[in-house]
């Protein structure tokens, strides 16, 4: 079971997994192929920084009351990640400390009543702001394993491993989901869209690949 708290810390030790991911790339590394397709390393942190940014637009709409979407439009996110892919290494870096760190402000700064207020994500779901650290605990555990980097998922938090299965499960629906084998951590890439090893079916034949998710 995840909770507020949890999900905090999540959000904290993920930005932790992904800075010292990133502290080991020079700028020739730094513009490689990630682990997502047609993504740059750069790319994955450029997206890092900028839902930083747009999630902590929900903390600051459920603090104030003000409407604050995510994001301008689908394409400002798409222009926003694109043009943070071309930043030199030293400055993206930056961005993402800097966004994570007002990200971090924000939320510590929410009162009990405010963690309770609606909040509209970027897909039209209405969630209480309590939803925002799960968001962003996903966010930043998943891609730091993209980032191809040297973390993997087996270094992930078992309980938010258990947690991040039940959610892939829910979001693509159990019954379009084969039932499957393996090392619980193998499984939950397989589930994600990553590549994975020794995850088998019901019947023991390797289990075919799923389409990325998140």
């Amino acid at each position: 079971m995840r909770d507020l708290r949890t999900a905090l810390a999540w959000v904290a030790e993920g930005t932790a997994l992904c800075r010292k991911a990133i502290g080991g790339l020079d700028e020739a590394a730094y513009g490689k192929p990630s682990r997502l397709p047609g993504w740059t390393r750069k790319h994955v942190v450029a997206h890092l920084a900028g839902n930083a940014e747009a999630i902590a637009n929900l903390v600051r709409w459920a603090r104030t009351g003000e409407p604050t979407p995510m994001y301008a439009s689908p394409e400002a996110r798409a222009v926003g990640i694109q043009t943070g892919a071309a930043l030199p290494g030293a400055r993206l870096t930056a961005w993402f400390e800097e966004s994570a760190r007002v990200l971090a402000d924000a939320m510590a700064g929410l009162t009990a009543e405010q963690w309770q207020a609606p909040v509209v994500t970027a897909q039209g779901r209405t969630v209480p702001a309590s939803e925002t650290p799960w968001m962003r605990g996903r966010e930043v555990m998943v891609h730091a394993v993209d980032l191809g980097a040297g973390i993997e998922f087996a270094d992930l938090p078992g309980e938010f491993l258990d947690a991040l299965r039940e959610d892939i499960l829910a979001k693509r629906g159990r019954a379009g989901v084969p039932s499957v084998h393996g090392d619980p951590a193998e499984v939950t890439a397989y589930l994600a869209g990553r590549p994975y090893t020794g995850v088998t079916t019901a019947d023991g034949d390797p289990a075919d690949p799923l389409p990325p998710w998140l």
